[in-house]
């Protein structure tokens, strides 16, 4: 019997995501950078390090935008990280890898749902 599972009619199997999930994450952590530049830009070139000063900077709507946006890409970055930690090394029990899926998406939401409360509070 040949082994056919070499060349372009082998058998193709999995999710096959990962390509996706690598250049999501490759995305999401240049945009925290470039979040970071601007975060260090205005810290060093700002005068006053008070609460007011800080909360002037936030209240900015396009700020604010900016600021979930990357809380947003920060959640989807860890979301992709811990989802292939419970896929590659909780795989005797589907039930379980389900179970803290399930949990890791109710707790990322759930912080993504306090973020938004806090950045228009302000």
């Amino acid at each position: 019997m040949a082994n056919n599972n070499i060349g372009p009619k082998r058998l193709v199997v999995g999710a096959g995501y990962g390509l996706r999930d690598w250049l999501a994450q490759r995305a999401t952590a240049i945009l925290m950078a470039l979040y970071t530049v601007v975060i260090l830009v205005l810290f060093l070139t700002g005068t006053s390090f008070t609460y007011d000063a800080w909360v002037g900077v936030f209240s900015m709507q396009w700020f604010k935008l900016l600021t979930f946006t990357v809380i947003v890409a920060l959640l989807y970055h860890a979301w992709v990280g811990v989802r292939d930690i419970w896929m590659d090394y909780v795989t005797h029990s589907v039930v379980l890898r389900l179970i803290l899926q399930v949990a890791t998406i109710v707790w990322l939401v759930a912080c993504a749902g306090y973020a938004a409360q806090i950045l228009w509070r302000m």
